[in-house]
């Protein structure tokens, strides 16, 4: 099932600087909701505070009615919350399938000695794939042969793995060229068709746009102004970050 997740009058303060100052988000079951704002407008901070990475100082994380505090990202992913890092955190010269269950190996005694089970972890592999991406099917293919876009498309797998309800993306399609964002894009598409909520942090209007389904804009660790994205173009949204409107214009 998907979930919805509330994040309300979050504050995070690193020493003098003040990078959350009340923020707040209301990300609906099921949707993909675009974070976004200029530098230093408090979007990682957020995203780190969501993913267990850091603790806010005040405030309240709520996923399905059920008050949540992750001290850690374990404690996140136990809650259903994965996060994909701009760095997708894959390791090249091992497999898909090795890539998809690190840290969490199948294993099947033989003679009362646990082996991993390769076939099962091969088999498992391709059904979280298929879901994603059906061109790719050989789970033995080492990750530093696949493309920009087939990568995060292991690294999803591997928060399907995990049973996450809600995936964060931070900058998904940070450095790729046009053909891979488009296909990291119909991932995006494809996991949600999965029933996941997704969150997606992004500099690229135009990806925004694409795929999300409303938008939350931050300023200066504040909020700034939530809009669906339907009838948005790039330069609109582009114009609401570096303007700091606070209101839909008529």
């Amino acid at each position: 099932m998907p979930s919805k997740i509330t994040a309300t009058d979050i504050h995070k303060k690193y020493g003098a600087v003040e990078a959350l100052r009340g923020v707040s988000v209301d990300i609906q079951e099921g949707e993909v909701h675009a974070i976004c704002g200029d530098n230093g407008a408090g979007k990682s901070t957020l995203i780190k505070v969501l993913a267990g990475v850091e603790t806010p100082d005040s405030g309240a994380i709520v996923i399905d009615g059920r008050q949540c505090q992750f001290a850690t990202p374990t404690d996140a992913l136990r809650a259903g919350v994965a996060t994909i890092h701009q760095d997708l955190a894959v390791a090249p010269r091992m497999t898909i399938f090795q890539n998809i269950f690190m840290g969490a190996e199948l294993t099947r005694p033989i003679l009362g000695i646990p082996l991993l089970d390769k076939a099962e972890m091969r088999k498992r592999s391709l059904e979280y794939m298929s879901q994603l991406n059906k061109a790719l099917t050989d789970m033995n293919t080492k990750v530093e042969e696949l493309s920009g876009g087939q990568r995060q498309a292991v690294a999803i797998c591997r928060a399907l793995r995990w049973n996450a309800d809600v995936v964060i993306l931070d900058e998904p399609t940070a450095a790729l060229g046009v053909r891979e964002t488009e296909q990291v894009l119909d991932l995006i598409r494809s996991l949600k068709a999965t029933g996941k909520t997704i969150i997606l942090i992004s500099h690229a209007m135009q990806d925004i746009v694409a795929v999300a389904d409303r938008v939350s804009i931050l300023r200066h660790g504040r909020n700034q102004i939530g809009l669906p994205v339907s009838g948005l173009t790039p330069d609109r949204l582009s114009h609401y970050i570096l303007s700091g409107e606070t209101s839909p214009a008529n």
